[in-house]
C-alpha cells in the first residue's frame, strides 16, 4: 500500500479573525450548490485545514486517511463529501460511519442532518443503550447514510435489517479509539459485509501501529492529511500540573473551582466511582456538577451532556468515556483529576478545550505516584508542564483546608 502525506496549513489566527494559510472558501473545495447553502445556513466561513486538503480528495474518490486532534473540524472533512455525493442517487445504504461510543454516534448523526438539510437524504444512527426495534424500522425502511457504534450493528446484520450490497462509502471515525476499546474484531466482521470495491475514509487522533495496520488492510493507495504533528497537543491549550496528595484533589478541586474563573468545566477520573465521589464533594460545596460514565444510562448520559453544554451546571465530571468525540463548544478548563495511565489520553484528553482555535487550559493533578506517568505524558507531548504549588496542598506543604 502506497501511502502520500499532506501537511495541512497551520491555523493563523490574531485577536478577532481565524484564517487559513492559504486562504480558502467552501466554494473553491467542489461542493455542491445545496451543500453549499447548508454551510453556509451553520455560518461557516472558511474551512479548517483538514477540511481544506481532505473534502476535495474525498469528492475525486481517493482513500483518505485523516490525521488530526479533536476540535480540528474534521467530523465535517467527511460528512460534507459524503453528503455532496450521495445527493440525487437511489435510496440505498450508501455511506457507513463506524464510530466507538453512542455519543459521538449521535454528534455525527447531527452532523449529517445538518448538512443534508437541502436534499432528500435520510439518515439513521444506530447505538447500543436504547431499544433496538426503533432503530430497526428505519433501518427497514431505507436510508441513505447509517452512523453507528460496531456492537449493535453487528446486531442489526444478524437480524438482517440492514444491507450494504449498495455501499460506497464506509468511514473509520476515531480508528484509534475503537481499536483501545477492543473493536478490532467487530470492525473486521462488518467489513466483510460490505462491497470490497469502495471507498474508505479513516480518521484518527494518532496513529499507533494498530491504526497503521488497519489502514493498510482496508485502504487503497491512501493519501494522508496531516493536521500537526503526530500525537501533538492543540497549541491553543495552555498545561499545568498541580503536585497534590490524592487525598486532597477533590478539595484543591473546589478551591480552583470557588477562586479561579473557571467557567466550564471537564473532569476526568479514571473510575466511574471516582466520578461520583467528586460530585458528591463538588455538591457539598455548593458547586454545580453532574457525572457522566459507563454506569449512567443512555438517557442519563445525554441528560447529563445537555445539561452542560447548556450551562445549566458548569462542571461535568467524566471518564474516559468522553474524551473523545464529543461536540462541546466553549469549554474553558479540563482537568485531569487522575493522571491518565496512557500517554496517548492525555492529548485526547485536553483536546476537548482549546477548539476551534480558542484558547483554553489543562490542569493535571499529580499525586506523588503518579509523576512517572507526568513525565511521560511530557516526552509524548514534546515539552515540559509546568508545576503550580498551592500552599497546604503541595507535596511539601502542609496539608490543611
Amino acid at each position: 500500500m502506497s501511502i502520500d502525506t499532506i501537511e495541512a496549513p497551520q491555523v493563523e489566527q490574531d485577536e478577532e479573525t481565524t484564517t487559513l494559510t492559504p486562504a480558502i472558501t467552501f466554494d473553491q473545495l467542489g461542493l455542491s450548490a445545496e451543500v453549499l447553502r447548508a454551510v453556509e445556513d451553520a455560518g461557516y466561513k472558511v474551512p479548517t485545514p483538514i477540511q481544506g486538503d481532505a473534502i476535495p480528495l474525498v469528492l475525486k474518490g481517493r482513500d483518505v486517511m485523516g490525521l488530526a486532534q479533536t476540535g480540528t473540524g474534521k467530523t465535517a472533512a467527511f460528512t460534507l463529501p459524503i453528503v455532496n455525493q450521495l445527493i440525487g442517487g437511489p435510496r440505498r445504504t450508501r455511506a457507513l460511519v463506524l464510530t466507538p461510543t453512542r455519543e459521538l454516534c449521535v454528534q455525527v448523526e447531527e452532523s449529517v442532518h445538518k448538512y443534508a438539510r437541502h436534499s432528500q437524504l435520510n439518515v439513521v444512527s444506530v447505538y447500543g443503550g436504547v431499544p433496538l426495534e426503533p432503530q430497526q424500522k428505519k433501518l427497514r425502511a431505507g436510508v441513505d447514510i447509517v452512523v453507528a457504534t460496531p456492537g449493535r450493528l453487528i446486531d442489526h446484520l444478524e437480524r438482517q435489517n440492514v444491507v450494504f450490497d449498495d455501499l460506497e462509502v464506509l468511514v473509520l471515525d476515531e480508528a484509534d479509539r475503537m481499536l483501545d476499546m477492543g473493536f478490532a474484531p467487530q470492525i473486521n466482521r462488518i467489513v466483510a459485509d460490505v462491497p470490497k470495491y469502495r471507498q474508505t475514509l479513516l480518521f484518527s487522533a494518532t496513529m499507533p501501529p494498530e491504526v497503521e495496520a488497519l489502514a493498510r488492510k482496508y485502504l487503497r493507495k491512501p493519501i494522508v492529511v496531516q493536521v500537526g504533528r503526530r500525537s501533538s497537543a492543540a497549541s491553543t491549550v495552555s498545561h499545568a500540573v498541580y503536585p497534590v496528595p490524592r487525598e486532597r484533589k477533590s478539595s484543591l478541586l473546589a478551591r480552583l473551582l470557588k477562586e479561579a474563573k473557571l467557567d466550564s468545566v471537564l473532569v476526568f477520573t479514571r473510575t466511574k466511582h471516582g466520578a461520583d465521589r467528586v460530585v458528591r464533594h463538588l455538591e457539598r460545596e455548593h458547586i454545580q456538577a453532574t457525572a457522566m460514565h459507563a454506569d449512567k444510562t443512555q438517557p442519563q448520559r445525554t441528560k447529563a451532556l445537555q445539561d452542560f453544554k447548556d450551562g445549566r451546571v458548569r462542571v461535568l465530571v467524566a471518564t474516559d468515556i468522553a474524551q473523545r468525540g464529543l461536540d462541546i463548544s466553549g469549554i474553558t478548563h479540563v482537568v485531569n483529576y487522575d493522571v491518565p495511565q496512557q500517554a496517548e489520553d492525555y492529548v485526547h484528553r485536553i483536546g476537548r478545550t482549546g477548539r476551534a482555535a480558542k484558547e483554553g487550559d489543562a490542569f493535571t493533578f499529580m499525586a506523588p505516584d503518579e509523576i512517572a506517568m507526568v513525565k511521560s505524558i511530557e516526552r509524548v507531548i514534546g515539552q515540559p508542564i509546568p508545576r503550580i504549588s498551592v500552599a497546604g496542598f503541595d507535596f511539601g506543604t502542609v496539608a490543611a483546608d
